[in-house]
């Protein structure tokens, strides 16, 4: 995939996600954020946390940095995506653009990240949409020739994971979605010429057909519901009134006394 990411729909497809992303995490605060894969794309540049780090899966793709930030290099550690080296509810923020989609286990990804987020915190996703051309491209790439888009989008070991299958699984890890953005709706075109003879694609896709877009970008928060015991022993104790009730004395006299004065 990173081969593909610098040709022209490669470029445009960043460029798209690079303008998602600046503006699902450039209002997320807090204290650590983790980016998972695709480091040809600083997905935390426009975040403000003070930790923030980029996890790769192989030594080689640390190596890569975008254009953008050459002269910046980010931290970078290499892990596997289904075991973050993060203890439980240690993380605000975790970006993963196609990391569910290069994944053996995507699940396990999905899982790792629900833990090792704290409550309330963000997951911000990125993935190609099996409902759209490119998703179609990369099914039957040899039917999409006349366009150059010989090549698969993803590798051939790669799954595009739908919208509404993708929303199902977070449900599960209670992740509510909270917002949602399709784009790139001209086709794989392999050269810049082909692609700006699409263009009007981008608008006409975003008002007639907007959930076939290529690519989603769905911003989810983790939600932990509380609950609020009942204990029926914290209820104040209803004490009964003292009656008067009349006794008569030793003397045969009669009065009128309380039951705290009463002797047996």
């Amino acid at each position: 995939m990173h081969d593909w990411l610098a040709s022209p729909p490669g470029q445009y497809l960043l460029a798209w996600e690079r303008v998602q992303m600046a503006q699902a995490v450039a209002n997320v605060f807090g204290y650590h954020a983790l980016q998972l894969g695709l480091p040809e794309l600083d997905a935390l540049e426009a975040n403000r946390m003070p930790h923030r780090w980029l996890a790769t899966p192989t030594p080689a793709e640390a190596t890569i940095l975008p254009q953008e930030s050459a002269t910046s290099p980010r931290v970078a550690l290499v892990t596997d995506f289904s075991a973050l080296p993060f203890s439980a509810n240690s993380l605000d923020l975790v970006v993963m653009p196609h990391a569910l989609e290069l994944s053996a286990d995507p699940h396990g990804v999905l899982r790792e990240v629900a833990r090792v987020l704290v409550p309330e915190g963000r997951v911000v996703i990125c993935g190609l949409n099996p409902l759209s051309m490119w998703g179609f491209c990369q099914r039957r790439p040899n039917w999409f020739s006349w366009m150059g888009a010989q090549r698969l989008l993803l590798p051939s070991a790669g799954e595009c994971i739908g919208y509404l299958r993708l929303r199902d699984w977070l449900s599960l890890l209670n992740l509510e979605i909270e917002d949602s953005q399709f784009g790139c709706y001209r086709p794989a075109c392999s050269s810049q010429a082909w692609l700006q003879r699409f263009n009007w694609m981008d608008k006409a896709g975003a008002r007639w057909w907007p959930i076939l877009g290529s690519v989603y970008c769905l911003v989810a928060v983790k939600r932990v519901r509380s609950m609020t015991l009942i204990n029926p022993a914290r209820k104040a104790v209803r004490r009964l009134a003292v009656a008067p009730v009349t006794v008569a004395n030793s003397s045969g006299n009669m009065r009128a006394t309380g039951q705290n004065d009463i002797q047996t």
